[in-house]
């Protein structure tokens, strides 16, 4: 008769319409913050004008900020606000952060760019941080447990499938809401791009708001980790305070205000913390995706047929494999390795991930060495370069120091490695008798650390100016004018036009005292265009690429007209889904890391302390943020493959520690506390990180867990 009520009273529990509202938000949310995320570096450089290092110093800052406050979230739901209102009220915080980003990032409104993008990123640092702890817990307090502890696990499920959607597909869409639109006499348009993270995040609210009458809601209970914090202060007080006094533990010195069990628990947490500890190197590796990795995809060709690739677009390959990669370790990487006791403990698979990663940046090492051979030549110390075009239907012969150079039409003649310290004048003569003109004898100059280019007029004097040779920071091709107008006031107007659409007009204005003229350079989208001059369609269409460097020389008198495309810098020759071996790698390594890492704090620590291993976990990738920007600051190479080769052999040695550490840990195993997982109040424990996600494992394989 009891079981037959009891059979009664689990059919009568509906399951809950209120998740409905919270996996809603969690989508949007998630879409919002990773959809921001995904084109911020690329902001920092190209909007704000920073440079790479500076981009990822304030890059990992933020994602640093966004780990350290939810010990704060923690704190203000568990003993002040409650997670509904915490929820709600940093929520809006969030959203102000995300149109205030958006807004700035929209020239119209002429606001301080860089500083109210540094104040709208604080903003969303606070709500995301803050109502990190809160979320995943509040719908925990929805089910009614034990009964319903089915119906959680696919809760738990559902949010986690719920966070990597919203981030698969703003990862995909934001690079091409920002590559995709010209808005503001812009060709890109970050603003659009953050505003569709903006509004997201805005319906969140919006969709929260309006299930709060289906919501049971809890009053808050007091905050674990504050009180782990006064009894260890108290610990500390008292031993320093009583020197006299010996006590098997530390710990032990807090018992005249804490009870026993109390200071067993922070003893059996202390010992899990103290793992951490080599942790954060781990996520200064992984969270450089959208930082220096999204850095490399610039200098890389992302074209597959008529398709460009992004470089912050290679950002979604990361969730994609994590929705493939976690079943089939869970089904069938797992159980092989437990049958063959290889890695078959979570110490061992977190050592695993560990080294994974290191493995990951060994790879991005070798593709930056590839990347390397591709980079231009840049003027530096103790040495000049020079250019000289030929803007003409005819050849001439220019002789520096006893060298004569011939200059086909339309072609240029370069030296990239000049020796200068400070100015330097070299002597030429320049013969233009196949140009209808004579000798003529002089002296040009040439800087240190500075590309010049110069170009000989009729008279066989010169005009020069400073040249650019670089990739540029978005990494689409740069593209200038140079004009020979032999005209009187004259005005060349140069139309790119694709698919019978005029992209982008360049106008040189050339006079019969200065008939050599360059212009300033434009960064078209790679493609192949059509040339208009002056309204006259020209038979050759000229084709740019990622990386490439041009200049378009065009020369006009009364009798001819002809123009040449001229490669400066040669453009990105190494594809980018060479990224592709990197990416994979990383992410089975947080596979094995980030899930297991979770699932580790989780269960082994005690019932009260489960908050601050959670809170322990994520101020690791906090930490891990700190340590590169630390790095990037020292600015410790001058090359990037070194800087990958550092944090891989950062990545060796900690693991190497980690697994000493490991040998002598010894699994808690935790009596007559497997119904607690059922008690609505431990789901307040619960911190679900977006990397993580799947912490219904934790309940899944909790009996193989205390087992061990």
């Amino acid at each position: 008769m009891h079981e037959h009520e009891e059979k009664s009273e689990i059919k009568k529990l509906k399951y809950p319409k209120s998740v409905f509202f919270i996996i809603v938000n969690e989508f949007c949310e998630r879409f919002s913050y990773y959809g921001m995320r995904t084109i911020l570096a690329l902001y920092f450089k190209n909007k704000l004008g920073y440079n790479d290092d500076m981009s990822t110093v304030i890059y990992h800052t933020f994602t640093m900020f966004v780990y350290f406050f939810p010990l704060f979230g923690a704190m203000i739901a568990d003993a002040w606000l409650g997670k509904f209102n915490t929820i709600l009220y940093l929520s809006i915080v969030y959203a102000a952060g995300q149109l205030l980003l958006s807004a700035t990032a929209a020239p119209i409104f002429g606001l301080p760019i860089r500083e109210l993008s540094l104040i709208g990123l604080l903003l969303i640092a606070i709500g995301t941080g803050g109502i990190k702890p809160c979320v995943a817990a509040f719908g925990g307090d929805q089910f009614v447990l034990p009964q319903q502890e089915k119906y959680l696990v696919t809760f738990f499920s559902v949010f986690y499938f719920a966070i990597n959607s919203g981030s698969l597909l703003s990862t995909f869409l934001t690079p091409e809401l920002r590559n995709g639109i010209e808005c503001f006499g812009e060709k890109t348009c970050y603003s659009a791009a953050f505003l569709l993270p903006a509004i997201l995040m805005v319906i969140s609210i919006v969709i929260f708001v309006i299930g709060r009458p289906a919501y049971k809601i809890k009053r808050p209970e007091g905050n674990v980790v504050l009180n782990v914090g006064k009894c260890i202060s108290h610990a500390i007080y008292n031993k320093i305070s009583t020197k006299g006094v010996k006590r098997d533990h530390w710990l032990d010195h807090a018992d005249d205000h804490y009870d026993s069990k109390l200071i067993s628990d922070i003893k059996s947490s202390l010992q899990v913390l103290k793992l951490f500890l080599p942790l954060p190197i781990f996520w200064a590796l992984f969270e450089q995706q959208g930082s220096r990795w999204t850095f490399q995809a610039t200098r890389m060709d992302g074209e597959i047929g008529g398709y460009l690739i992004k470089p912050d677009q290679m950002q979604v390959i990361n969730p994609l494999l994590i929705l493939i990669f976690i079943p089939i370790f869970e089904t069938c990487i797992y159980p092989l390795m437990a049958k063959i006791r290889l890695i078959n403990t979570p110490l061992k698979k977190l050592t695993t991930g560990g080294l994974l990663a290191g493995v990951a940046f060994i790879v991005s090492a070798l593709l930056e060495l590839q990347l390397e051979k591709t980079y231009p030549i840049l003027p530096s110390d103790g040495l000049a370069q020079l250019r000289i075009f030929n803007p003409r239907d005819c050849n001439f012969t220019v002789n520096f120091n006893n060298q004569n150079i011939m200059i086909d039409s339309f072609d240029m003649w370069q030296d990239t490695n000049i020796a200068a310290i400070g100015n330097k004048s070299i002597d030429y003569t320049v013969d233009l008798s196949k140009c209808g003109n004579g000798f003529k004898s002089g002296k040009i100059n040439v800087m240190e650390k500075i590309a010049m280019t110069y170009v000989f007029g009729d008279d066989g004097n010169p005009y020069s100016f400073e040249d650019s040779v670089n990739k540029t920071n978005s990494g689409n091709p740069a593209l200038r004018l140079l004009t020979y107008n032999n005209l009187n006031d004259t005005r060349t107007v140069v139309k790119l036009i694709e698919k019978s659409i005029v992209k982008y007009q360049i106008a040189t204005t050339s006079t019969k005292l200065q008939p050599i003229q360059n212009s300033e350079f434009i960064e078209p989208n790679p493609g192949v265009y059509n040339i208009e001059i002056n309204g006259k369609i020209m038979e050759e269409s000229i084709a740019v690429k990622l990386g490439g460097v041009y200049t378009l020389q065009i020369y006009s008198s009364e009798k001819n007209f002809g123009t040449r495309l001229i490669t400066v810098t040669q453009p990105n020759s190494v594809h980018i889904l060479w990224l592709i071996p990197q990416y994979i790698i990383i992410t089975m390594a947080e596979v094995m890391f980030s899930v297991t890492g979770l699932e580790f704090a989780f269960t082994q620590a005690p019932i009260s302390m489960k908050s601050l291993l959670q809170a322990g976990w994520l101020l690791t990738t906090a930490f891990g943020n700190l340590i590169v920007v630390i790095i990037a600051e020292a600015k410790i190479f001058d090359k990037q493959a070194n800087e990958f080769f550092l944090f891989a052999g950062l990545m060796f040695i900690n693991m190497s520690i980690f697994a000493i550490m490991a040998l002598f840990y010894k699994y808690v195993e935790i009596e007559n506390e497997e119904n607690s997982y059922t008690d609505t109040n431990n789901y307040d424990d619960i911190i679900l990180d977006e990397h993580c996600g799947h912490v219904n494992s934790s309940f899944k394989h909790k009996n193989d867990d205390l087992d061990s």
